[in-house]
């Protein structure tokens, strides 16, 4: 499992004095950290990213969107 917060750590810290609005508020950078589950340990990321991924795959959302790319684009 590869975590991309270390290097996108950096970035989100930076970012929090920017003069850019989609940084402004104090939810964005926050929300922006929660997005990496630092919090977890390895073994837990792991198995919420199991569940998102079976979750996902069992969703009629996921299902109909597939359809429409595959109609739409030949993706499958």
């Amino acid at each position: 499992w590869c975590r991309p917060a270390p290097r996108a750590k950096p970035c989100s810290s930076s970012s929090a004095g920017s003069q850019l609005p989609c940084f402004h508020g104090s939810s964005t950078i926050r929300n922006l950290k929660e997005r990496f589950h630092m919090n977890m340990t390895e073994e837990q990321l792991q198995l919420l990213i199991e569940q998102m991924v079976d979750g996902s795959m069992r969703s009629i959302t996921t299902k109909l969107y597939d359809g429409f790319q595959y109609l739409t684009n030949g993706i499958m």
